[in-house]
Parts: C-alpha cells; sequence; structure tokens
C-alpha cells in the first residue's frame, strides 16, 4: 500500500498506535454527531480491522491521516465502494478528523489528495461523497474539492432512525472537474 503525502498531511496504513485515538474520535459525540451511535473500543477496533482486510482486497479505502510536521494521528481519509441497497453504485470519498484537528483545512487537504489517488493512480471516472443533509461542515468540504450536489441522488437512509441522520445528501465529480 502507498502512502499518500501533502505539503501537511501522510495517509498512511493503520498502525496499533492509532487505536486508542480512533477509539477516542469514535466515543466524541460531536466526532459521531452526523454518524450514528459512539462505539465501543471493540467496535472501533473492529472497524480498523475491516479498513485493512478491505483495503488489502481492493487496494484502496480507508488511510490513516497523521500531522506531519508532528506525526500525531488526526483522523481518516480515503475511498470505498458505496454501501449496498443505496439508489446508485460507485466509489465514495470519505473523511474523518478528531475536534483538535477540525478548522485547520486538513479535511481538504486530504480528500484533495485522495482525489488525486483516486483519478489518477485508480482511473475512477467518478467519484462520490454522502452525508446527512445535517452536515454543513462536510458539504463544504465537498463543494471547495469541486464536488457538486446531485439531488436527483438524496436519499432516506434506511439503516438510521426517524430524525436528522436519515436524510442524506449526494456529491459528486469527474476526473475532468476543475479542483
Amino acid at each position: 500500500m502507498t502512502a499518500l503525502r501533502t505539503e501537511r498531511l501522510v495517509l498512511r496504513r493503520w498502525r496499533d498506535c492509532d487505536l486508542a485515538p480512533w477509539a477516542a474520535m469514535n466515543a466524541d459525540p460531536e466526532v459521531r454527531e452526523h454518524l450514528g451511535d459512539l462505539l465501543t473500543r471493540e467496535e472501533s477496533d473492529a472497524s480498523v480491522a475491516r479498513f485493512q482486510a478491505e483495503f488489502d482486497a481492493r487496494g484502496y479505502g480507508w488511510w490513516a491521516v497523521e500531522v506531519r510536521a508532528t506525526g500525531g494521528f488526526v483522523g481518516f481519509a480515503g475511498l470505498d465502494v458505496v454501501d449496498d441497497g443505496l439508489p446508485f453504485t460507485g466509489v465514495e470519498i470519505g473523511w474523518r478528523l478528531a475536534r483538535p484537528a477540525w478548522g485547520r483545512g486538513y479535511a481538504t487537504e486530504a480528500a484533495l489528495r485522495v482525489l488525486a489517488h483516486g483519478f489518477d493512480a485508480l482511473g475512477l471516472p467518478e467519484v462520490l461523497a454522502v452525508t446527512t443533509a445535517t452536515n454543513h461542515r462536510s458539504q463544504a468540504v465537498m463543494r471547495r474539492i469541486g464536488m457538486t450536489r446531485v439531488p436527483e441522488y438524496d436519499f432516506d437512509d434506511p439503516a438510521a432512525p426517524e430524525g436528522p441522520l436519515r436524510p442524506n445528501v449526494v456529491y459528486r465529480t469527474g476526473r475532468s472537474a476543475p479542483r
């Protein structure tokens, strides 16, 4: 697996030392606000094992994100196959950062690097992004990286309970879109 680098970040394979800060992120109600229930340490660790297995099987997935200057883990970014049962198919981009990393431009920086990898190295023709209709911070990142909302793809997540997590919006960008 190739590590991806930006001016300030390294997107790399997960390490055992990432498990505790990842679990802390997954136990943080503000980080999980648009994602659903908080995760236990066991659930959080299991998610990393899944990320690694999917990456090994496909050659892409969720990279751990660290700050180059400190080597500190701050979250994840990457690509994943759109979940079964949604009204569209394809590959989606995503990111999640610890609260102390918010507002520093890391999500945009990581996402731009992931998009470049998806288009240049993987040859993807298009990348999608999905979030809750109320997750305005992620939607702002989607716009900053050149994605456009596709209202006809918006959907209610059948796995989410009634409430603000159910309505989801979809953005997309193609290889030739300006960034």
